[in-house]
């Protein structure tokens, strides 16, 4: 069975960075990509970004320029540098990846941004 762990979200001020780890685990033969997703209060889940295995990036709109997704195949982990924050990006972030051809979900990691 294979899951996805993030980590790294926490209390930050406006203007601050946090960085974002997913790790995959379990018996895995094929990841195609990983993404990062977010929910805020309210809202539906959005997308945010995407790292594709075989090389490649993909960014929403509110994010580019400040948010950049990394990932270490050797590792199944996807990062997310996410710089210059807005209270805006407050949300609950979940990592996705589309491992052994299903897509898997992770438990979710708070990012808070607030002075």
């Amino acid at each position: 069975q294979v899951q996805l762990v993030e980590s790294g979200g926490g209390l930050v001020q406006p203007g601050g960075s946090l960085r974002l780890s997913c790790a995959a685990s379990g018996v895995i033969f094929s990841i195609s990509a990983m993404d990062w997703y977010r929910q805020a209060p309210g809202r539906e889940r959005e997308f945010v970004a995407r790292f594709l295995r075989g090389g490649g990036t993909k960014y929403v709109d509110s994010v580019k320029g400040r948010f950049t997704i990394s990932g270490d195949n050797a590792k199944n982990t996807v990062y997310l540098q996410m710089n210059n924050l807005r209270p805006e990006d407050t949300a609950v972030y979940y990592c996705k990846g589309e491992i052994n051809y299903q897509d898997v979900w992770g438990q979710g990691t708070q990012v808070t941004v607030s002075s």
